[in-house]
């Protein structure tokens, strides 16, 4: 359950007297997620949702998360808007935790991946990805190539427990990765974590995206090569072709891709596999006996890096030029 930091009853009535939001019906935790407490907040105005940010997200670094998705909703993408208090601030304190009221999305993630939703998806990163150009705050991605090794020295020789030989393989990855990662590709930002529980639908429309907390300045490219692992394998890890083709063509209709991103998807493809396996592998080393929130298999992603290491050419996601 992702909730690590209850709200009295009386914290949460004297937090929302900063607002204009009117008063409280009724606090509900919500158990999906595993960075932030998050509740679903009901006022007699209408539902929102209210975020206590846990110690892995950088106090200083929420005001880009905040300011970003100020700057997608002002431009027409559907995401949760942060709410502004009485004194015109959006970021506050609560239960000794930086806080924010977001507005509330409706639709639903999708629990199993139909073509129609890649299509959708590949439309909506692109128009973020435009709308994002002129967004005047910055963020490194501290999960990038140098992030990885830190992670992968983090895990160290537990990676044994996990698989035997699996250090070696991750090790070897890791200096293929860094000596050929593209430094010269269009930049941008990126969500960085789009995969499908951060992604709501009505239907087979897209209703909105969420959850912003990895946002980042990265090659605009690394974010499809993100998608391709989250949302083109199927539960057996086989690749579908036509999930991936119709992404990718949905984010070219609204962005064409230039050949040198074009060429370097399966490049990158490999980076997102080996980012997620070492965060996964991470947290199910680290994990705490007893705790709410079960670690995600970093097997699951060793199995999509094998798959994208045979890659031959962009073919083999769809795309022939």
């Amino acid at each position: 359950m992702a909730v690590y930091t209850e709200v009295p009853d009386d914290e949460v009535e004297n937090f929302l007297t900063e607002y204009d939001l009117g008063s409280v019906l009724s606090l509900k935790g919500i158990a999906e997620g595993v960075e932030n407490s998050n509740y679903i907040l009901h006022t007699t105005k209408g539902h929102y949702i209210l975020t206590l940010y846990e110690k892995r997200v950088e106090k200083a670094d929420l005001p880009f998360f905040l300011g970003y998705m100020q700057h997608l909703a002002d431009k027409g993408i559907s995401c949760p808007v942060p709410i502004a208090g009485k004194d015109g601030n959006n970021l506050r304190e609560l239960c000794g935790r930086p806080a924010a009221i977001t507005a509330f999305l409706d639709g639903m993630w999708p629990r199993r991946i139909q073509p129609f939703h890649c299509r959708a998806l590949g439309k909506t990163i692109a128009e973020m990805h435009l709308a994002g150009q002129d967004f005047p705050l910055s963020r490194p991605n501290a999960l990038s190539v140098q992030g990885w090794k830190e992670v992968l020295d983090a895990c160290g020789d537990k990676s044994e427990q996990v698989k035997t030989g699996l250090t070696g393989v991750l090790n070897k990855e890791y200096e293929y990765l860094e000596k050929h990662w593209p430094r010269d590709l269009p930049q941008g930002v990126i969500h960085a974590d789009m995969f499908q529980d951060n992604v709501f639908f009505i239907h087979e429309k897209l209703s909105g995206v969420i959850d912003f907390y990895f946002a980042c300045n990265d090659l605009l490219a690394y974010e499809l090569a993100i998608c391709l692992n989250a949302w083109c394998f199927e539960l057996d890890s086989s690749f579908n072709i036509t999930k991936a083709q119709l992404m990718l063509r949905t984010y070219q209709d609204v962005r064409p891709l230039s050949e040198d991103e074009l060429h370097a998807l399966p490049l990158l493809a490999r980076g997102a596999s080996l980012r997620f396996l070492l965060t996964r592998l991470y947290d199910w080393i680290n994990h705490p006996e007893g705790a709410f929130v079960k670690p995600k298999d970093p097997i699951e992603y060793l199995n999509k890096l094998k798959f994208h290491q045979s890659v031959k050419s962009i073919s083999d996601y769809g795309i022939i030029l």
